[in-house]
């Protein structure tokens, strides 16, 4: 029963991997022994780009919205509901609705062998630095070393 699980989920796995190279192209990037539990959902509009790096793996239910950049180093791991947006609404002018003010964004960045623990949201233009665990239901909006 557990190979059958285990052929089950690679399956899953590598047609998603399939589907977003071919919606996304050179886009996303997925490094070699990526690995996933459950979907995960990635967005990358014209300008952005995801890159993984090698031995990444995504725990159910993992989401990454692009407009710039994200970048994932080797040997990182997610825990479930771990959100991405590398954007933010532009709100600053009162007389004009913020859905048509725009966006700003900046690169995040995930250095090597990171932990990031379940229900973690990542906000534009953050750093996190190498060997580094984030504590499950945080929101990272400031970089860390």
């Amino acid at each position: 029963m557990f190979i059958i699980h285990r052929i089950n989920m690679t399956i899953k796995r590598l047609t998603q991997q399939l589907y977003y190279k071919i919606i996304f192209g050179n886009k996303v990037l997925f490094g070699e022994n990526f690995r996933s539990r459950g979907k995960f959902n990635l967005f990358v509009d014209k300008t952005g780009a995801i890159t993984f790096g090698k031995n990444v793996f995504l725990n159910n239910d993992f989401s990454a919205n692009c407009q710039n950049r994200i970048e994932i180093g080797d040997n990182c791991i997610f825990g479930e509901n771990v959100k991405m947006y590398d954007h933010n609404h532009v709100f600053a002018k009162r007389n004009i609705p913020i859905s048509k003010q725009g966006f700003n964004s900046a690169t995040i960045k995930i250095g090597k062998d990171c932990w990031i623990g379940s229900n973690v949201t990542i906000l534009k233009g953050v750093q996190i630095g190498d060997n580094c665990v984030i504590g499950a239901n945080c929101l990272i909006y400031k970089n860390i070393p």
